[in-house]
């Protein structure tokens, strides 16, 4: 590590020390790589605070890149367990904004051009202020009302810097902290990597904007903004001006808090399974109410993507639940997931039957959508199955969306609303409302296995074809038997090589005349020299030999059971 990036990790060690976490960096050994030697006090608000809340305190402390990274981990339900990501959820920006010099410095050094040649006006004070970026009202030499993002000055720099010491201090601990989900801490740190570039990229977000206009393009009811291509880059975002008020249900009748919840919920539904492409945070922050009451919809930076077999996954594993086949739902979340070693999938089906038990003791209408998704992400974490994380960041989006359906109009059956789409998804395939729960779930599981035999044949066919099926047979008599034998083989070759050396150091140096008494000094000498050579190999098989050792000596230190 350089100088600077030690001076971070002692700030981060230190601010870490102070919530609780002190033992974590003395295990890891931080305090003797950076030489300090007096204890740091904790807090007395984290003394009384959960681990949770710790944490998110940690990351508060440790400024942009940290409060970021937690913004991004509460996404990813995959990732943490519940209780984190609802602390993680309160996480917010709190940063000075920068001055309008470096606004227009930064809109100059990405646009190649002067700000007088580019807008006629720009607003002084910004509209917002985060981590990222600002936002600041702006006029086009044409007379639109814009709204241009412009990314803080040095941002990238700062977060690659924090990445690498992120990467450095994941790997230390990784070495005391037991790992416990399916992701390793610097798999969390990538994951973040990947994230945090995407979202610096504007571009990715511009093409976000455009795709989401194209999609919603006959939904007269929502607003998408359009993108300034020409006063846009990778750190300018330049988009349209949208004029409207927060969504505030306490403002609205009856029949407009109605229609509005009934076109957030076809939006959603749109999104999900015609466009494949939805919005990823879509809390009343980003939504504003039009004076006709139609919806904008604001902030692209978080989407998610889902293709045309994950939208057909996400339809039978919603039939799944709703009819409490806990055996379906264990296959479909094992089959989209990516299993770190093979799972006990009967264990999870019993699991998974006692959660739906749980939780689905009332009408549909009354299921808590929140509980339930986090503690299905929860059981794929326990069983080491990690879900891809569109699946993960559409739990989030769910939740935020019922809760804005329920807030607006809580006597909404979302259940009996959704109705017409379920019948309008499950056209030509069967009629939910002719067939018994029974023959339902029969048809589930035989989908199910239709789609999943083509694949698993031909793999076997595949496997057949060039050489590669094998059928292994596993006892632990044969293994122990092998083992045993190697060993044995191993050790008599030894002994057969360090007999020769010894017979052959014999027949060479007897005749020599360097004699001390009647003893050959230099035949002496090559029986040493073979008997190094035996113990040397011996302590090669015991304490190298490709991790064998560790395996032999365990069992040689290993305590005898008592009987």
């Amino acid at each position: 590590m350089i100088l600077q990036d030690l001076n971070r990790v002692r700030q981060i060690t230190v601010i870490a020390a102070r919530h609780g976490f002190g033992e974590l960096a003395e295990r890891a050994g931080l305090w003797r790589i950076l030489g300090r030697k007096e204890k740091v006090e904790v807090s007395p608000e984290a003394q009384r605070a959960s681990t949770a809340r710790r944490f998110r305190m940690l990351l508060n402390d440790l400024g942009p890149t940290f409060v970021k990274l937690g913004q991004v981990l509460s996404t990813r339900a995959d990732l943490l367990p519940a209780e984190y990501i609802d602390e993680l959820a309160m996480l917010q920006d709190h940063v000075e904004p920068i001055s309008l010099e470096d606004v227009r410095a930064q809109i100059e050094g990405s646009l190649g051009a002067s700000v007088e040649s580019l807008f006629a006006t720009i607003d002084p004070a910004p509209l917002a202020a985060a981590s990222i970026a600002q936002v600041h009202r702006a006029m086009t030499l044409e007379g639109e009302e814009v709204v241009v993002k412009v990314q803080r000055p040095g941002i990238a720099d700062r977060i690659d810097s924090d990445l690498g010491v992120l990467r450095s201090l994941a790997r230390l601990l990784e070495a005391v902290v037991e790992e416990t989900g399916v992701y390793t801490l610097t798999g969390i740190v990538d994951e973040f990597d990947r994230a945090i570039h995407e979202e610096l990229d504007f571009i990715n977000e511009a093409t976000n904007i455009r795709a989401f206009l194209e999609n919603h393009r006959e939904r007269p009811y929502l607003k998408i903004p359009r993108v300034y291509s020409g006063l846009s880059s990778r750190t300018v975002l330049t988009m349209e001006f949208i004029r409207g008020v927060k969504l505030n249900p306490a403002e609205l009748s009856e029949p407009e808090r109605k229609a509005i919840a009934q076109n957030i919920l076809d939006a959603s539904f749109r999104q999900l399974f015609e466009d494949g492409l939805f919005h990823g945070d879509p809390h009343p922050g980003n939504l504003l109410l039009l004076e006709d009451h139609r919806l904008a919809l604001l902030d692209f930076g978080v989407v998610g993507r889902l293709s045309r077999p994950m939208q057909e996954t996400l339809v039978m594993l919603c039939l799944a639940v709703a009819l409490k086949d806990s055996e379906s739902v264990a296959r479909i979340l094992y089959r989209v997931g990516v299993p770190d070693a093979r799972a006990n999938l009967v264990g999870f089906r019993n699991d998974i039957e006692a959660l739906l038990g749980q939780h689905l003791t009332t009408t549909l209408g009354q299921v808590d959508t929140r509980s339930l998704l986090r503690d299905l992400l929860d059981l794929a974490v326990k069983y080491r199955i990690r879900i891809p994380k569109e699946y993960a960041l559409l739990s989030r989006a769910s939740v935020s969306t019922e809760g804005m359906l329920r807030s607006l109009y809580p006597e909404m059956n979302i259940i009996e609303v959704a109705l017409p789409y379920a019948k309008e998804l499950l056209a030509g395939r069967y009629d939910p409302m002719q067939l018994q729960g029974g023959l339902m779930r029969t048809l589930l599981r035989f989908q199910a296995m239709a789609q999943d035999l083509p694949t698993q044949l031909s793999q076997i066919l595949l496997d057949m074809e060039s050489g590669k099926f094998t059928v292994t047979v596993r006892a632990d008599q044969f293994e122990k038997l092998n083992e045993n034998l190697r060993s044995a083989a191993v050790i008599a070759f030894m002994g057969l090589c360090a007999c020769g050396f010894i017979v052959g150091a014999f027949i060479s140096f007897a005749p020599k005349p360097w004699m001390y008494g009647n003893v050959p000094v230099l035949g002496v000498a090559g029986i040493a020299v073979a008997a190094a050579f035996f113990g040397a190999a011996i302590t090669w098989y015991l304490f190298g030999g490709r991790g064998l050792g560790k395996v032999r000596l365990s069992r040689f230190l290993k305590k005898p059971k008592r009987k």
